[in-house]
């Protein structure tokens, strides 16, 4: 009977752990679909007012470049979610494809072999033929989007560590504590005293030590949260940002036409005379005049509401005993003589525990063995770190995860460890169709949207240094064998 008792009490706590951990999974999840939604909306708008706009302002400077215009969204919609992209390098790769492109279509007449295209290149960075655009793109983007996609990646990471933990198994000695505190009434003769507050909250505290320990990481990670989505608004905001992707297209396109003579110049200039295949080509000059749309105030809304909602969530690991005794352990509204104290019918004496496993030492309810702590439960806490890392990262402007990878080739969450020219970070400006692996992807992105390239097909970096070694030992013990 005691041990059937013993299982039936775990498996209503282990029932009820898993209600308040969809509750607030379900609650993340909420938070995270309605913002990442609007992120994306905004992107796919700048691509489809691009689509309509382009073409017939600069004709075939858009058309046959097409490709290009569509490679960068893609890029840029697979950075914000989650692939391993270097974004400052992958704008600069796109304005460089796209000079060589559109130099060539102004100036038809002229025979531009690769290397005449390569010393182009060079310069222009000196030349600014895209006037401030590209700049002004590369320090707003990068700063846009590092910041939406650290807030929803948060929200992910949050859902995930609610999730792994709450399948963490109960200890046998919770099992017989809860079983006391819930069922022992009844072999007492009193089955109508309910559990004392202060007693029911102690048994939780024991059982759930490990869980609490997740509290400083998980406010440190809400509060980054919190403070990311400043970044959001003004003109150089996420959603200004990510929303008028196409009016720096826009503007790049028109000071290339405007200094199209000036730049012709310098570039014959710094490069010599191309060789001239015929007369040239008189192009209709179209320029694009694009207006600012007006927020909506539908992100505002809705970070408004997560804001909210992540305030609320702050405490939830070290209130769950309470919260749990409330709501799921019957317990009596007061401490008075008539709640059951774990012996009989009378006053709970002990003192409550603090919170998290060091406080349990002497825990009168539960035997914690407070220097074994949950391993799974450890590496949620370091996730936790991890992210907050990030989040602190996006609040300066900066891509941690990049930059870790980049600094010492064992990013968290890179994935590799493997040298740039080996697993292929850099997207080629010759081929756009690599991709690199996803670091924290947001979810309904699977890995094989995200990557064309992935770290798994890094060759070991010792495997040679190790074959060559064993060949050697081969060659000195062979004669031996013999």
């Amino acid at each position: 009977m005691e041990e059937n008792l013993a299982n039936h009490s775990r498996m209503e706590l282990e029932t009820a752990l898993h209600d308040s951990s969809r509750a607030l999974q379900a609650t993340l999840a909420t938070q995270l679909h309605g913002i990442d939604d609007h992120f994306q909306r905004l992107l796919n708008d700048s691509e489809r007012t691009l689509q309509d706009a382009f073409p017939g302002a600069f004709g075939d400077l858009y058309t046959q470049n097409t490709r290009a215009f569509r490679d960068l969204y893609a890029e840029l919609r697979l950075y914000y979610r989650g692939a391993n992209l270097h974004l400052e390098e992958t704008l600069a790769e796109f304005w460089a494809r796209l000079l060589e492109r559109l130099f060539k279509q102004l100036h038809p007449q002229l025979l531009l072999p690769d290397d005449y295209l390569d010393c182009l290149g060079k310069q222009a960075e000196a030349l600014r033929p895209f006037g401030d655009a590209p700049r002004e793109l590369r320090l707003r983007a990068t700063r846009a989007f590092v910041a939406a996609r650290s807030f929803v990646q948060g929200l992910g990471v949050a859902s995930d560590v609610v999730r792994k933990v709450a399948q963490v198994p109960l200890a046998p000695e919770c099992s017989r504590a809860v079983m006391k505190l819930v069922y022992c009434a009844h072999c007492r003769g009193v089955p109508g005293a309910r559990p004392c507050p202060d007693y029911c909250r102690n048994v939780l505290k024991g059982c759930l030590a490990n869980q609490a320990d997740l509290d400083a990481e998980w406010r440190n990670l809400l509060d980054s949260m919190v403070l990311i989505t400043d970044k959001f608004w003004g003109p150089s905001g996420a959603e200004n940002v990510i929303g008028s992707v196409h009016m720096w297209l826009a503007d790049a396109i028109n000071a290339l036409q405007d200094n199209k003579d000036t730049l012709t110049a310098k570039v014959i200039q710094g490069c010599g005379n191309p060789k001239v295949t015929g007369s040239e080509e008189k192009r209709r000059r179209g320029k694009l005049a694009l207006q600012e749309k007006t927020p909506t105030g539908t992100l505002e809304k809705l970070v408004s509401e997560a804001k909210a909602q992540l305030r609320d969530i702050q405490d939830f690991w070290i209130s769950l005993p309470g919260t749990l005794c409330s709501e799921k352990m019957a317990m009596s509204p007061a401490s008075d003589d008539r709640c059951w104290n774990g012996i009989s019918k009378g006053r709970y004496l002990p003192e409550v525990m603090g919170d998290g496993l060091a406080n349990q030492i002497n825990n009168p309810e539960v035997e914690v063995d407070i220097t074994k702590p949950d391993m799974t439960i450890r590496q949620q806490i370091m996730q936790l770190k991890i992210m907050t890392n990030r989040l602190r990262g996006a609040y300066g402007g900066n891509d941690v995860d990049f930059q870790d990878a980049s600094d010492d080739g064992s990013g968290s969450g890179s994935g590799g460890g493997c040298p740039d020219d080996t697993c292929g970070r850099r997207v080629s400006k010759k081929s756009s169709s690599s991709r690199t692996p996803l670091t924290h992807a947001l979810p309904g992105l699977s890995e094989q949207e995200g990557q064309k390239t992935s770290a798994a097909s890094c060759p070991e970096p010792h495997s040679f240094s190790l074959l060559f070694l064993v060949t050697l030992v081969l060659a000195a013990v062979g004669p031996r064998w013999r």
